[in-house]
């Protein structure tokens, strides 16, 4: 018998099983299929954390690993929008498999970008024909792990946090401080191989399955041509373009959020919501407050996609320049990506939180776990801080200038 979500808090948690689909048709309809699946089991799954293996495997099983791989290296030759498309479906309905799946082309955009032709096209082949699931171990903003060199070879020892994906995952892309030089360094190596140490320690209130604990290096052997430097991060506008892709994943995945909050809101409120007291309307329906809600909720993110569907546009553009790319072409993709996600995490939060105002009390019964899409959005958008994005939209706006390009802009 299938426990209820407070027996699941109270106790040990039984395996979820659940037949993985069949999966046929375009990419957009196999995404479909695979939220369908997802669906079943996702509030149960916000309960239990840890790492979903069969949920990650059926994401393996669907071919959806190798949809940004160009056709002619064996993927499916998806474009940003297609890919930024495919993320929000899976994240309407689980927003933490949406996350880790999303970093499998936020991993493969690193390596078209830092590494040589050579490196990237043989990575690329190699996923394609495999169907690997690239983790991440890069995260800049953490420099414990330091690299020095021995004979023909370099050797990481440190940690790293917030590894998102790590966890079941067949490669990882690792960074470390060069202490000889200083030099940030990055590098793809395989996630089984000996020295490297995956914690396991992911436990917050929103985004639960993501596996973005830490992970730990002790004596790992990293040789000179997995290393990813060259033409190496930020040394054109082109290579800089890895953190606007970056930032409209998080800005798809926050809108996927809070539009799959927003669509339990209105089958909640249609099947059990109830016309408050003073109401003169006959039904929930028809009640002119419900209604209000709920035209501002939809406005919003309405404006939320239509800002998300330009910025990935632009981005598909901005890709194809390649290294033409100029920082002014690279500037407007900036702002454009900037005000989508400035737009969807005011709107998102908002709308996952007062859902409830419509939904009504029961709706925060516990076993329907409404409140997962307000947990995971408001764990998701601390990532980085919103004003930065928020400053740089205003030096534009009073000074002309494009956001200065780095890790996170």
């Amino acid at each position: 018998m299938r426990k209820n979500s407070s027996e699941l808090l109270a106790g040990p948690i039984e395996p979820i099983e659940v037949l993985s689909p069949t999966f046929s048709g375009n990419p957009q309809q196999i995404a479909d299929q695979l939220s369908a699946y997802l669906a079943l089991t996702a509030a149960e799954r916000d309960v239990q954390g840890g790492t979903p293996y069969a949920q990650r495997q059926a994401i393996r099983d669907s071919g959806l690993l190798k949809l940004w791989i160009p056709k002619e290296l064996g993927g499916l030759g998806g474009s940003w929008v297609e890919i930024y498309k495919v993320i929000r479906t899976i994240a309407k309905v689980d927003s933490s498999i949406a996350q880790v799946f999303a970093f499998q082309f936020l991993m493969l955009t690193s390596i078209r970008l830092y590494g040589l032709k050579d490196q990237w096209q043989s990575h690329f082949k190699e996923t394609a024909s495999k169907n690997l699931w690239w983790g991440n171990a890069l995260n800049p903003l953490d420099n414990r792990t330091i690299a020095t060199r021995a004979n023909e070879h370099l050797v990481f020892n440190g940690q790293k946090s917030f590894c998102s994906g790590s966890m079941d995952s067949d490669v990882l892309i690792v960074s470390a401080i060069e202490q000889d030089t200083n030099r940030f360094i990055v590098a793809a190596v395989p996630t089984k191989r000996a020295g490297i140490q995956l914690n396991g320690d992911w436990d917050n209130m929103g985004q639960r399955q993501t596996d973005s604990g830490s992970a730990e290096f002790n004596n790992l052997r990293v040789e000179y041509h997995e290393l990813l430097m060259n033409p190496g991060p930020l040394s054109s506008p082109f290579s800089s373009l890895r953190s606007l892709v970056a930032q409209l994943i998080f800005t798809n995945i926050y809108l996927g959020i809070a539009e799959g909050g927003l669509e339990e809101g209105v089958k909640y409120t249609h099947k059990n919501s109830r016309v408050w007291s003073a109401s003169l309307a006959k039904n929930i329906q028809e009640d002119p407050y419900t209604l209000l809600h709920y035209g501002e909720f939809w406005s919003s993110l309405h404006a939320g996609s239509v800002l998300a569907d330009h910025a990935a546009d632009l981005l598909d553009k901005a890709w194809q320049q390649d290294l033409n790319l100029t920082e002014e072409e690279r500037g407007k993709v900036a702002l454009a990506v900037f005000s989508a996600k400035v737009n969807i995490t005011k709107a998102g939060l908002d709308v996952t939180s007062r859902v409830f105002e419509v939904a009504g009390a029961r709706a925060t019964t516990a076993k329907l776990r409404m409140d997962r899409y307000w947990r995971n959005l408001r764990v998701y958008t601390l990532h980085d801080p919103v004003d930065y994005k928020l400053k740089d939209l205003g030096d534009w706006a009073l000074n002309g200038a494009y956001p200065t390009p780095s890790f996170y802009s």
